[in-house]
């Protein structure tokens, strides 16, 4: 459910993923290979399930601008989060993270919190790996912003 939540805006969207997830692992079960760690392939399935409904979703993809920016420099511009840790606790970071535009959100979990290089990531959304740099740090950049608001407003 973790998984699911960190992908979807609200719970009842999180539990129909998680749902549908189950059901591929349950038909897929014969497919499991035991030298693959259980919960790897658990949240492997489960990603690729929330990937395959954005996918699907023609209302969440006619609100995403496809560019490429495979050249662009601005993406090179990195931002330092952890700073955030010591001041947010995980509700207020998740809410935060959810505010980001639907692409970017998907990257910047796919990238920050699951792993994935930008490569994987292109492969995954149909996008270049230059697209994918470029929507990582516009989240960042994006998040950098709503804690900055969010620590002015606390204080």
């Amino acid at each position: 459910m973790q998984v699911c939540m960190r992908y979807k805006k609200n719970e009842n969207d999180a539990a129909a993923s998680l749902n549908e997830g189950f059901l591929k692992i349950l038909n897929n079960l014969n497919k499991y290979r035991e030298e693959v760690p259980f919960e790897a392939w658990i949240r492997r399935i489960m990603i690729n399930t929330i990937i395959d409904e954005f996918r699907k979703n023609k209302k969440q993809l006619e609100l995403i601008e496809h560019t490429n920016f495979e050249n662009e420099e601005m993406y090179l511009d990195h931002t330092e989060l952890n700073e955030a840790d010591l001041q947010f606790d995980a509700a207020e970071l998740e809410a935060i993270i959810h505010q980001l535009p639907p692409m970017s959100q998907k990257v910047f979990n796919l990238y920050a919190i699951d792993g994935y290089t930008h490569k994987e990531i292109a492969e995954m959304l149909k996008i270049s790996a230059g697209t994918s740099k470029w929507h990582l740090n516009a989240a960042r950049t994006k998040i950098k912003s709503l804690l900055q608001e969010h620590l002015k407003h606390t204080k």
